[in-house]
């Protein structure tokens, strides 16, 4: 488990800033304690539900949400908002990255990316489109294109679908992960809850696993899996 200390979050709206979403960021209390320092990122993407102009509403599930109740990382977290009828775009993903990496202390070696529905989508297209950007990407209850499973396969990935989920079908997740293991994807784990419906995979964020997983990897290192609730959600 990784050792953390207190977060704190702030709003960058959209009017201030050069990226194309606004989003919420997180610092470690202790981000200033040594200014030689750079940090590790989360990237977290919301679901459609929470796609609009009001932030407030990222907050509602993920990983802003797991601060707000008190979780803490040893990380900048970053969490864009897509505005209401949008997929999320690659480029744009990035550019909100490249940004803050101008603004904060940033190591370009442990960048990873997470989401769930929309999100699963944005992180896998994200992370297939850009897989030199990424130390790992985990998606859940999404899918992703068929043109970017052997980028997918480059890094850790981790994907998680629940086979009674009534918005996203099962098998747009199933489809991905067969692609990535075609393209010798021996760095992809693939959790199927087989009684699990749309909703019930936000309990991931709750999780020990998906933070040890992002946070346990670094490009040009030997990937690392925790061991994963087999299937088993976390109550």
């Amino acid at each position: 488990m990784f050792e953390v200390s207190a977060q704190e979050c702030r709003v960058i709206p959209v009017s201030k800033t050069k990226a194309p979403y606004s989003y919420w960021i997180s610092t470690p209390e202790n981000y200033n304690a040594d200014t030689t320092v750079d940090w590790p990122v989360i990237v977290f993407l919301h679901g459609r539900s929470l796609s609009g102009t009001d932030l407030n509403l990222v907050k509602k599930y993920g990983v802003i949400a797991e601060i707000e109740k008190g979780r803490r990382f040893p990380a900048i977290v970053l969490a864009p908002q897509v505005q209401s009828g949008e997929s999320w775009n690659p480029d744009k993903v990035v550019a909100c990255i490249e940004e803050i990496k101008k603004k904060f202390r940033v190591d370009t070696m442990c960048i990873s990316i997470t989401g769930m529905s929309l999100g699963g989508y944005g992180t896998l297209h994200t992370a297939g489109k850009y897989p030199e950007k990424f130390c790992a990407a985990a998606a859940f209850c999404g899918g992703g294109n068929a043109k970017d499973a052997c980028n997918l396969a480059l890094l850790p990935v981790w994907i998680a679908h629940g086979k009674k989920d009534e918005k996203v079908p099962f098998g747009e997740s199933y489809e991905i992960a067969n692609r990535i293991e075609m393209c010798s994807g021996e760095q992809m784990i693939f959790t199927v809850f087989e009684n699990a419906n749309h909703g019930a995979l936000e309990k991931l964020f709750r999780s020990e696993e998906l933070y040890s997983f992002l946070l346990g990897n670094k490009k040009g290192q030997a990937h690392y899996f925790p061991e994963f609730n087999k299937g088993k959600l976390i109550k």
